[in-house]
């Protein structure tokens, strides 16, 4: 085994352990979470129409894109799937500035950051991928997969920037 593939391997079960239990409190409650109900509703609140829906997008996002990124298979989709919640989820702390301690971006930024990174280089030859002789991923799959969460996360967000827009409107808050 080469370093370089043990940290990869180390890289990819931090990074999608820490996700994969985020989104299993979205999805299941478990690890202290609010579970998919009460996830929904805040999720609402924040502007994310329908909560639910989004909620188990952001949760599968997590969980699945997490627990693929564990085992290295389909490294492109599973790092596309991270870096794309994590660019919304950034975009929800972004006003408190970037140290996680006030509340800012700083750690969904170096998840989404870190899966993106594991895209490019790719999970390495202690993977699922490798093992399969890198069906699932492909060099044009990265390119494809990361650009198209990035263009699903900015209409996401672009969404939800819209319905809060309205609801202000309509409540007759000025910014």
């Amino acid at each position: 085994m080469k370093a370089r593939d043990g940290g990869l391997l180390a890289l990819r079960v931090a990074v999608g352990g820490a996700l994969f239990a985020h989104g299993a409190q979205k999805l299941f409650g478990w690890f202290g979470g609010a579970g998919l109900e009460r996830t929904g509703a805040t999720f609402e609140r924040f502007g994310f129409r329908p909560g639910k829906l989004n909620a188990i997008a952001a949760g599968l996002g997590e969980a699945a894109g997490g627990a693929l990124l564990s085992v290295g298979l389909g490294t492109p989709g599973a790092s596309a799937a991270v870096a794309g919640t994590m660019i919304v989820a950034s975009s929800m702390h972004v006003d408190k500035g970037f140290f996680n301690g006030k509340g800012g971006f700083e750690y969904p930024a170096v998840l989404g950051w870190s899966a993106a990174a594991l895209a490019l280089t790719g999970p390495g030859t202690l993977s699922l991928d490798h093992l399969l002789g890198h069906r699932l991923n492909r060099s044009w799959m990265r390119n494809l997969a990361l650009t198209g969460a990035a263009v699903a996360a900015f209409v996401v967000i672009a969404r939800r920037r819209h319905t809060v827009a309205v609801r202000s409107n309509d409540l007759g808050v000025t910014g």
